[in-house]
């Protein structure tokens, strides 16, 4: 399963997935997860996408310089 961490509450991890919220218990990911990353979790693991991440912060961030000209 894919999806992009929506928050982060303490030892849980808020992770949005088809639209939908669903947590995750801190601990199956990497210290370094944060607000925005792409991950997916398999077997009650989860790892952070880093290129996939990369390439969504860069249209965000496209987006909001178009916005912002």
């Amino acid at each position: 399963m894919r999806g992009i961490v929506d928050h982060l509450e303490g030892e849980i991890v808020v992770i949005e997935v088809d639209g939908q919220t669903q947590d995750f218990n801190r601990g199956i990911f990497s210290k370094e997860v944060e607000v925005g990353d792409v991950v997916e979790i398999t077997d009650n693991r989860g790892v952070v996408l880093k290129d996939e991440t990369e390439k969504r912060r860069a249209e965000v961030q496209k987006l909001m310089d178009e916005l912002f000209e």
